[in-house]
């Protein structure tokens, strides 16, 4: 059985507050269906968190217009630690996770609207589409990015979707595409650019000069939850004249404040795995067999790009329909690549928050 990336599942996003920034998620990018809420120690996570077993509160959500969710997460055992320092454009790691919109005019008016104070102009891709960034709450920046695809049309008035991808910053970018590009399949070039970039005025050190990379997979993506996850981008930056670039998550832990983790659907867990080895990305954890998460359950799996960013890997075995009924999926049997009934992924879209 060989390995699928079925897309991206989730950002993972450390935050002070779970229920608190979720609001504003649900409020200005319609992020507001429930697919777990859990509170449990993170006993496997030991090499990330100080070698000491950490708790910590979950929530995964997402959107029904399609797109990775969110994985809400916030420590219970200790306080979730900013970075000791101004996080500037190309240091390495999660920079800004990419939202979806399919009006991306629209989007900006609406949610201009909510933080006048927080949301850029609009600019324009090397590659001629629209886009601009917002800054959340608890300083995480967002880039709001056109993608038509939607898997189901929502009333959700900002037009936004889920995660449509990342801007990752990196060391070298040629080292970085041997992961994004040949491993996880991202290895349609959309642009590659060097240059001083207008949209990045506002960010910090954003003035300098920037090889800007986007890459996209030139295959629909297949597997249980793909029409729902939908078609995902990787923009990767290397800065061209700082140095002092560090990591994100210097001297901190895996969960602290910012975004921790991009998490890939996967299934054929062990092909990934002897694929990931062989060109120098060994697993760092791996739960082995199922880990229950509560309400859902699978088997997952960490590697580090070359910079240490931590990518996550889920092979999905349960995942809730209906709590309140016990309708649950298990996808354990399930024929590899093939995707769910449409009416069966729409239903999860009664799990919603208002």
């Amino acid at each position: 059985m060989g390995k699928i990336i079925c897309g991206i599942q989730q950002m993972g996003i450390g935050v002070p507050d779970v229920q608190d920034i979720w609001s504003w998620y649900r409020q200005n990018f319609g992020i507001n269906v429930r697919i777990f809420e859990e509170a449990a120690e993170a006993p496997l996570m030991t090499r990330y968190t100080g070698g000491e077993v950490h708790s910590r509160t979950a929530t995964l959500a997402l959107s029904m217009e399609g797109g990775g969710g969110f994985e809400i997460w916030q420590f219970t055992s200790r306080p979730t630690e900013k970075a000791k320092f101004d996080i500037q454009l190309g240091d390495y790691g999660l920079f800004a996770c990419r939202i979806k919109s399919r009006d991306v005019k629209a989007s900006h008016q609406f949610i201009s609207k909510n933080n006048p104070d927080k949301t850029s102009s609009l600019y324009t891709t090397p590659h001629g589409e629209l886009h601009f960034f917002v800054t959340d709450p608890n300083g995480n920046l967002f880039n709001i990015v056109e993608e038509k695809t939607i898997f189901q049309k929502t009333k959700f008035e900002g037009l936004t979707g889920g995660v449509a991808g990342a801007m990752i910053g990196v060391s070298d970018i040629e080292k970085a595409m041997k992961l994004y590009a040949d491993i996880l399949g991202y290895s349609t070039v959309c642009y590659d650019v060097t240059d001083h970039f207008d949209c990045f005025e506002n960010i910090p050190s954003g003035s300098g000069k920037f090889r800007r990379v986007l890459l996209a997979h030139p295959e629909e993506r297949k597997g249980p939850f793909a029409p729902l996850l939908g078609p995902t981008k990787i923009e990767l930056i290397q800065s061209i004249d700082r140095t002092d670039c560090k990591s994100i998550f210097k001297d901190r832990f895996w969960g602290d404040w910012g975004f921790i983790h991009l998490c890939f659907d996967v299934q054929g867990m062990e092909a990934l795995k002897t694929e990931c080895e062989a060109n120098g990305f060994p697993f760092t954890v791996d739960s082995g067999d199922t880990f229950d998460m509560g309400e859902a359950g699978g088997r997952f799996a960490y590697v580090e790009d070359p910079d240490g960013t931590w990518i996550e890997f889920v092979e999905t075995h349960k995942v809730p329909v209906m709590k309140k009924i016990g309708w649950y999926i298990n996808l354990k049997n399930k024929p590899q690549g093939k995707a769910l009934p449409k009416w069966m992924l729409k239903a999860m879209g009664m799990n919603k928050v208002k």
